[in-house]
């Protein structure tokens, strides 16, 4: 009596395409790691000056 067609699950709108891995070098991987590290650093010294919003 009911259609099923109804109720069948959308398809997904997105296209798939291959995913791409990058391959890098020790020398990268450690350039990369310390300019998180600075970026982190510079992060928390740059809260810690701002103060509290107490002042409102």
């Amino acid at each position: 009596m009911t259609d099923n067609s109804q109720y069948k699950r959308a398809k997904d709108p997105r296209k798939k395409q291959p995913v791409k891995r990058v391959a890098l070098s020790d020398e990268a991987k450690r350039a990369y790691e310390e300019l998180i590290q600075k970026r982190d650093e510079r992060d928390k010294n740059y809260g810690v000056h701002l103060g509290t919003s107490e002042r409102r």
